[in-house]
């Protein structure tokens, strides 16, 4: 005779306790939106017989992980995701094979996400940019031409790295990107989840965003005086039906950079925040665009000389 089957097996709060637990050790692994080393490799391995490489450095108390991969002898550019996310959210656009025939390319995790202190948040976007600098002082001795692209978060902090460090690269391209102070939609459901207890009950990346998201609007208040200190020529792309990131950011943007070499916006008509979807072909023109202005730029610098 079969044995009788346990009561709390017949309970249907066990069944979904089993179903809720069973997603948050999904999501916990899911939601971490990072992609290990062997695996990064593997996904970018035969891009026109480029082997990638994954980088690590040290600075201060963390230490910080990018990828690269193309031919040296070409202009650098350097990729910066937003919130959530990772270095591999630009996969598709590293191993894109015109970029390849056109540039080096690289992208590196943020800190606190990624593999650079995974939960270990810097809020600052000053200390941020800091953290990424060393990868662009490197490479400026090695590439004639730099670029950066950011998007969302991630080109705030390549604002705040052209205005501190406005020697380090000749161009930037700011896509989707917050730079206004408050000019973004922040939803109900990050303030709960940024307090004890619930903070702890969401996977790691998502409480890192919404830590990130909290500090925005002092963050890029700070960034206020440094504007006229860029100098790189900046590329601005932006959805002009961007629900989270206000289309207001790009404009704003175009007005504060006074002293850059040259500022070219597009909005791109019907779009929101996920360009690097919709808009991609857009974004690889606007990369190209980046590394031929700079090079035109250096040519037309030499002979008025």
């Amino acid at each position: 005779m079969p044995g009788k089957i346990p009561q709390f097996l017949k309970r249907k709060r066990f069944y979904v306790g089993l179903a809720f637990l069973s997603f948050m050790v999904f999501a916990y692994d899911f939601l971490e939106l990072r992609t290990p080393d062997a695996t990064f490799i593997a996904e970018l391995s035969n891009q026109q017989g480029y082997e990638p490489r994954v980088n690590r450095y040290a600075f201060r108390d963390r230490e910080m992980r990018y990828i690269e991969l193309g031919n040296e002898r070409l202009p650098f550019v350097l990729f910066v995701h937003g919130s959530p996310s990772s270095s591999s959210f630009w996969t598709s656009f590293l191993s894109d094979s015109l970029l390849l025939s056109h540039a080096k390319l690289a992208a590196v995790d943020r800190p606190g996400y990624g593999y650079s202190g995974f939960g270990d948040l810097e809020t600052s976007v000053e200390a941020q940019a800091a953290a990424i600098a060393p990868i662009l002082r490197e490479k400026r001795k090695e590439h004639d031409t730099v670029i950066l692209i950011g998007s969302s978060y991630g080109g705030t902090i390549c604002a705040r790295l052209a205005m501190d460090y406005p020697d380090l690269m000749d161009g930037v391209i700011l896509q989707s990107s917050s730079v206004k102070p408050g000019a973004e939609t922040t939803y109900w459901l990050t303030y709960p989840t940024s307090k004890w207890p619930l903070k702890w009950l969401i996977p790691t990346s998502i409480r890192n965003a919404n830590a990130e998201k909290l500090s925005h609007r002092l963050e890029l208040e700070k960034m206020l005086p440094f504007w006229e200190q860029v100098r790189a020529a900046v590329t601005i792309l932006h959805g002009d039906e961007d629900g989270l990131i206000h289309p207001d950011n790009a404009y704003f943007a175009r007005d504060q950079l006074v002293n850059a070499a040259s500022v070219r916006l597009e909005m791109v008509r019907g779009s929101g925040h996920d360009l690097a979807w919709t808009a991609r072909e857009l974004i690889l023109d606007a990369i190209l665009g980046a590394i031929d202005g700079a090079k035109s730029g250096k040519i037309a610098a030499l002979d008025n000389q």
